[in-house]
């Protein structure tokens, strides 16, 4: 099926994700760690629009922004799917991916990030909190948002396992309660348990010193600014 190769950064949820997919589908590739502080030309070339990772090659062609690159895995590779088979489930599974991105994600980032300790802060964590019921009530009952086994959403979703905790260490905040959200917790634990996800996720070091650098390197941003 071609010569595959994964341009991005070890301590990316969004990368990661993608090499989860890459995995279960049994699909060999090489990657190419890149240097965000100094971007490569492989990675303007690739994806000059918003030249950020992850970059999926097939074939020297460019798959773009991580979502997308796991919808044209399952396409390409058969096998083990990815997308529920069902129109609506499938549809449902894409809504859900795109919230969680776009709300849960950025919200938990920039809870994270804030400096205020006061009240701002404290409805930071609760806007994000609000976000994650939603999640909890779509895994209520279930072991994995795919059923029996991983698919497209738990990938999707598999940053809270690690990244999460790492969030909350570097922000000094607790997002993600055990007792507020059972279901979440009891899922996290399920999916860690697999394998190819365990043997796939960086040191929680790495990640508090990923998000920690990425949280330096935007205060000085706007100290400059100032």
């Amino acid at each position: 099926m071609g010569e595959v190769k994964l341009i991005g950064s070890s301590g990316s949820l969004f990368c990661t994700r993608v090499e989860w997919a890459l995995k279960l589908k049994g699909i060999d590739y090489e990657y190419i760690q890149e240097d965000l502080l100094n971007k490569s030309e492989l990675l303007i070339k690739s994806n000059p629009v918003h030249k950020k990772i992850p970059v999926l090659l097939h074939d020297d062609k460019p798959v773009v922004e991580s979502l997308v690159i796991l919808e044209y895995i399952d396409e390409t590779w058969k096998g083990y799917s990815l997308l529920p088979q069902d129109p609506h489930e499938r549809a449902t599974a894409r809504f859900w991916a795109k919230f969680v991105d776009d709300k849960c994600v950025i919200g938990s980032w920039q809870a994270m990030a804030m400096q205020d300790e006061g009240e701002a802060k404290a409805k930071a964590i609760e806007s994000v909190q609000e976000l994650y019921a939603f999640i909890e009530k779509q895994i209520e009952g279930k072991k994995f948002f795919g059923g029996e086994q991983i698919g497209y959403l738990d990938l999707v979703m598999g940053w809270k396992t690690l990244w999460l905790s790492a969030m909350e260490e570097v922000g000094n905040v607790k997002l993600l309660d055990p007792e507020k959200f059972p279901s979440l917790h009891q899922w996290a634990e399920n999916f860690k348990e697999i394998p190819i996800i365990h043997e796939s996720m960086p040191q929680q070091e790495t990640l508090v010193n990923y998000f920690q650098g990425g949280l330096n390197y935007l205060r000085s941003l706007e100290t400059n600014k100032q």
